[in-house]
């Protein structure tokens, strides 16, 4: 299995980027988390295999956006109104099976496969 992510690069507070993950070989719930220098790996969103349900970490919610292309086995995360305490490494993951097409994990622990971050720098 192979999760690659793209999109990651330094902008200023109030810029945008989208990021971008490609999985192969799976249709699964995927999500976005994120890693901050000396902080814990963190949930930023995530989207259901069928891509009816998604759901946010209260800190992006408004200004970030999932939402997946299943033929092109490609989930997006717009992320908008940038902040610097966005700055993170950030990771798309494909949840574990689960035969619901609405699940839509936000636990980490919920994750079977990880791809390698991305880097966001928000400078202000």
């Amino acid at each position: 299995v192979q999760l690659q992510a793209f999109g990651g690069g330094l902008v200023q507070a109030g810029d945008f980027l989208k990021l971008s993950c490609t999985i192969f070989g799976l249709d699964r719930a995927m999500g976005w988390f994120r890693q901050a220098p000396g902080k814990e790996r963190e949930f930023v969103s995530v989207i259901s295999r069928a891509g009816g349900r998604t759901s946010y970490s209260d800190s992006v919610k408004g200004r970030f956006t999932i939402t997946r292309d299943r033929y092109k086995g490609t989930v997006y995360l717009q992320m908008n109104t940038l902040k610097p305490e966005d700055t993170a490494v950030y990771y798309c993951a494909a949840a574990s099976p689960n035969p619901s097409s609405n699940y839509a994990p936000v636990q980490r622990s919920s994750y079977a496969y990880w791809g390698q971050g991305t880097l966001v720098t928000v400078s202000s």
